[in-house]
């Protein structure tokens, strides 16, 4: 008797939730994220990138990776979330991200700097405004737990960025 009871009133509560509230609860959350574009001229793109970066006096950031990283896109989400990372990454760089996935892996790109991929994704690359590769970045160093450790992001955007190579600020008196 309670079993049915309970069936009923599961029935009753479900007959009035609407189709969408029902799919919304036996669907997962889908990101709908895309960072990467698989069809890119990424050589093109850095190009410009690097053409910019040279014109205000920036660096360049390639963030590698693809839209099936789930810590590539959470970079993405750790640092433009949090002010702090967010300002430090547009104060210095001009931000680019590089496609690795079945579609696209670059690999002429990625042969050009160095094969980065072998440091698994993301990966970081730190090119100078004439398209020089300064930097070569393991995402996994900036981790901590289940994400990043905002400390050691800011410090890698920090140590790359254009005034700390600058060897006016290490000249002694």
């Amino acid at each position: 008797m309670k079993k049915g009871l309970f069936v009923l009133l599961m029935l009753i509560g479900f007959s009035s939730i609407t189709n969408a509230q029902a799919v919304a609860l036996v669907s997962k959350p889908i990101d709908t994220v895309k960072l990467y574009t698989p069809n890119a001229d990424a050589v093109k793109d850095i190009a410009k990138a690097v053409k910019e970066a040279k014109k205000a006096n920036k660096h360049v950031l390639i963030q590698a990776g693809g839209n099936w990283c789930s810590w590539c896109l959470l970079f993405n989400k750790t640092t433009t979330n949090d002010k702090q990372m967010d300002s430090a990454i547009h104060a210095n760089y001009i931000v680019y991200h590089l496609n690795y996935s079945q579609e696209n892996k670059n690999d002429a790109v990625f042969a050009s700097y160095g094969y980065a991929q072998r440091f698994g994704f993301p990966v970081f690359l730190i090119l100078d405004g004439n398209g020089k590769l300064l930097h070569t970045q393991n995402s996994s160093y900036l981790e901590e737990g289940k994400g990043y450790n905002k400390r050691k992001v800011i410090d890698f955007f920090n140590d790359w960025r254009p005034g700390a190579l600058d060897p006016k600020n290490y000249a002694t008196k």
